[in-house]
């Protein structure tokens, strides 16, 4: 896949973290994590499981407050009571349970809860399977039949209805939890290449993902989490993805046990 970095970005960050923390109780599991996210980039976050990811997502989406540090949203400090305080800040986060209804037709998940009326309540069905048709086949789905249900669709393409709604109700920052974790090769490309046009549409992507080679193919800043502290923070001009796997399997831990077998 290509690592074009050409769609439209800019300096000033959307959302930026300094030095965010997160304690339950006597338990740390953020501690000091900065980052910037900016229209046009994809920001990957990784680490393995128990490294603060789920964490930082739920602060991000404003279902934990920070016990420290803060977040800024266009340079200004925000404080997200409810993840519907982030949503109006444009930032929204796409599980992966990715919240659709299995039995309900393709368009109405991607209207779930913002259905578009008309009088007296009815709703406009034939605009609304008009705009998810044109929505899935910009971001490079074609699915003739918006009409049947959307557990008869394969895993990647329900991140892709997911993905592209949010879009469309104005998501300007995407947090994305894992969208590649339970799928095979063919579904997973399929996601990669969304979150590439995404990031070539304007918006701001962060990918939460403890696989290294999906996040070099799209990423252009890595996070690294370990321990809910960040172990690394990268460009892509800075680190390969042979560094990024490394460090992913304990960097400087294998480092040292090599020396110590070398001796």
């Amino acid at each position: 896949m290509s690592a074009d970095m050409s769609g439209d970005t800019t300096d000033a960050p959307v959302i930026e973290l300094r030095g965010v923390g997160k304690s339950y109780g006597s338990f740390r599991a953020l501690d000091d994590i900065s980052l910037s996210v900016r229209q046009g980039h994809v920001t990957c976050v990784l680490g393995d499981n128990g490294a603060g990811k789920s964490t930082l997502i739920k602060t991000l989406a404003g279902l934990h407050k920070p016990t420290d540090g803060e977040i800024l949203v266009d340079g200004e400090p925000v404080e997200f009571a409810n993840p519907r305080d982030a949503l109006d800040h444009g930032i929204a986060t796409v599980y992966q349970d990715l919240a659709v209804v299995g039995q309900m037709p393709v368009w109405r998940n991607f209207f779930l809860g913002q259905e578009l009326t008309g009088r007296f309540g009815r709703m406009r069905e034939t605009e609304m399977r008009e705009i998810t048709r044109e929505r899935l086949t910009h971001m490079g789905v074609d699915l003739p039949d918006v009409g049947v249900p959307i557990a008869s669709l394969s895993g990647g393409q329900r991140q892709v209805v997911a993905i592209a709604r949010a879009v469309y109700f104005g998501a300007r920052v995407l947090i994305l939890d894992e969208p590649t974790a339970a799928l095979g090769v063919k579904q997973s490309g399929m996601v990669l290449r969304f979150i590439a046009a995404a990031r070539d549409d304007g918006i701001g992507v962060i990918l939460i993902t403890h696989n290294p080679h999906h996040a070099h193919m799209v990423g252009d800043h890595f996070i690294l989490l370990n321990m809910g502290r960040e172990v690394l923070d990268a460009t892509r001009e800075e680190v390969t993805l042979e560094e990024l796997t490394m460090q992913m399997a304990g960097g400087g831990e294998l480092d040292s046990l090599a020396h110590e077998l070398e001796r």
